[in-house]
């Protein structure tokens, strides 16, 4: 039919290819035919089910796994974010404790430098008050001794046998 359409139109026409007054189109179909029969018969359909049912259940495995990893994941996550809480809480308390010692050693230590302040300053004053004895001392030895100097002084220009002898007199007359 094709060949009196090209005849008519005018075009050449070659001859087709045939096989037992079979076309082209018509082997293929039946080699096609042959395959899928020679497929089911060797059981290739089920072969790929089969294998496809075995990737879906990997596939479903590595689901499950995953979701349970997920869960797992996610208890961890809460965990580290409660320790992770507690730990601020801690961190915190360690701060205010901290914070309490500080000021009380502040404290501590302001009472102790008033202390040693005060018993520096008694230390100072013990010092002057010693150092003021002892100048009082030496002036009374000073003037001690310039007494002593001057009645010699005294005693000397003043004094000359005969009132010796009669000093030497009265002593002895009050024994």
């Amino acid at each position: 039919m094709f060949e009196l359409l090209a005849e008519a139109a005018g075009e050449a026409v070659h001859a087709e290819p045939t096989l037992a007054g079979l076309h082209a189109y018509q082997i293929v179909s039946l080699a096609m035919l042959a395959l899928i029969a020679v497929m089911v018969w060797k059981k290739v359909p089920s072969l790929i089910t089969g294998g496809l049912d075995s990737k879906i259940a990997e596939i479903r495995k590595a689901l499950d796994e995953a979701k349970n990893l997920r869960a797992e994941a996610e208890a961890l996550r809460a965990e580290y974010a409660a320790k992770i809480a507690a730990s601020e809480k801690d961190a915190e308390a360690m701060i205010a404790s901290a914070r309490e010692e500080a000021d009380a050693i502040l404290t501590r230590a302001e009472a102790d430098s008033e202390a040693m302040i005060a018993r520096r300053q008694r230390l100072a004053e013990d010092k002057i008050a010693a150092a003021e004895r002892a100048a009082i001392a030496e002036v009374k030895a000073h003037a001690v001794t310039a007494a002593t100097a001057a009645s010699r002084k005294l005693i000397a220009e003043r004094h000359d046998g005969a009132a010796d002898k009669k000093l030497a007199d009265a002593v002895i007359a009050s024994l």
